[in-house]
């Protein structure tokens, strides 16, 4: 049974690492905005399994850094994260989510109701598109 909560930025640290930089030193893995973000984790067991980092801008929210333990991945922690973050977003007055998605995981952010924006760049060796969703309509 998976169940998600809110957690400290540096609980993310470990899974960032492993799953998307895993070449790189876990120092590496806290981003500077960190302290202003919300932070979720999906547990089983007491123990996280995937995390995600959510960032307001106005009723924009941007979603970085989802990330689930290798050997329970295809399992819908991810899309249970996912849900966390739009339900939040929505719950704060968000009208749109949107993401840097590698190119590799765009797929998936597609069944998820995400969409092509066309914006593509590249960043540390990583091919990324944004990709976005409504998640309410503005007042």
């Amino acid at each position: 049974m998976i169940h998600i909560e809110q957690i400290r930025p540096e609980l993310t640290w470990r899974l960032r690492q492993q799953v998307l930089y895993p070449g790189q030193k876990l120092y590496e893995m806290e981003l500077d905005e960190d302290n202003d973000g919300i932070h979720f984790g999906a547990f089983t067991e007491d123990k996280l399994v995937g995390v995600i980092s959510l960032f307001q801008h106005g009723t924009s929210f941007q979603f970085r850094k989802l990330a689930v333990a290798p050997d329970l991945q295809k399992m819908g922690i991810g899309n249970s994260l996912l849900s966390r973050v739009e339900e939040f977003a929505k719950s704060e007055g968000g009208t749109m989510i949107w993401c840097n998605a590698r190119v590799s995981a765009i797929g998936f952010y597609l069944k998820a109701g995400y969409a092509h924006t066309g914006k593509l760049f590249s960043k540390n060796g990583f091919d990324y598109e944004i990709l976005e969703k409504k998640i309410k309509k503005p007042a």
